[in-house]
């Protein structure tokens, strides 16, 4: 099942997509929480306006590293968090640092999780899986080389669109990830290359910290990032979800 969230004129809704006859079908509540009860409002795309399909109760996890030769378990990964303000959706824009003059996107496979999580084993991961999206991962690598701390580089706001859509049914390890600048491919892999899946991640990111329902973890990308400049569009596309396209503006 694909899960969306509308901007609507009574405010953020969230709809299933049917793919049969490409309409949104508007639930009446959040369906982490209330299940899938419908409003009875059924939308073509041309009437609505896709946004993140979730904001994080409290945080984004990330990790570097997960194709590194000589990393072999997910205690060496590099870690990071971006806050909930970095999230943004679909069509919307990725604003730059103001005087940084090298930022770079990333497409990556990202995790919403259903509920509260501490020490999941991973084995039992899947249980705290909601579904899946795409995530691009911004960073200030110009902020990086002067010395700016990781918060600043990796969490400013715009810094991780997630969408368009949560697919609750997708393989993951099946699917390929795509980035395209400008329409051009410029990376394209299977995500079953990763070193960890994805679930492997959840497990680790729950020792860490207790994961909320609606928290995401972006499982990393499998080369380095792509610089972008202001006027150009990222575009992040992983098969049985979908493409996330953002432009870029200067901040």
């Amino acid at each position: 099942m694909k899960i969306a969230r509308l901007s609507l004129p009574q405010g953020p809704r969230f709809a299933t997509f049917d793919e049969e006859t490409g309409t949104y079908h508007v639930l009446a509540g959040d369906p982490m929480y209330s299940g899938f009860e419908y409003s009875g409002q059924v939308l073509h795309p041309r009437d609505v306006k896709l946004v993140a399909p979730m904001i994080p109760r409290s945080k984004v996890v990330g990790f570097g590293g997960i194709i590194d030769e000589g990393v072999n378990s997910v205690d060496q990964l590099f870690t990071f968090i971006k806050p909930n303000t970095a999230v943004t959706g679909p069509g919307a824009s990725i604003v730059t640092p103001p005087s940084s003059t090298d930022v770079r996107v990333e497409a990556e496979l990202a995790v919403v999780i259903s509920r509260m999580a501490k020490d999941v084993p991973v084995e039992r991961a899947h249980e705290v899986v909601f579904g899946y999206t795409v995530a691009n991962d911004v960073t200030d690598v110009h902020g990086q080389s002067i010395g700016r701390h990781i918060a600043q580089t990796k969490g400013f706001d715009t810094s991780c669109p997630l969408g368009p859509m949560i697919n609750t049914e997708v393989d993951p390890e099946g699917a390929r990830v795509r980035l395209m600048i400008d329409g051009d491919v410029v990376t394209d892999h299977a995500l079953g290359e990763s070193h960890f899946s994805p679930l492997e991640l959840v497990a680790y990111a729950s020792s860490m910290f207790t994961l909320l329902p609606g928290d995401v973890i972006i499982c990393g990308a499998f080369e380095p990032g792509v610089q972008v400049q202001p006027g150009q569009e990222a575009s992040c596309e992983i098969t049985g979800i979908g493409v996330l396209d953002n432009p870029v503006l200067a901040g």
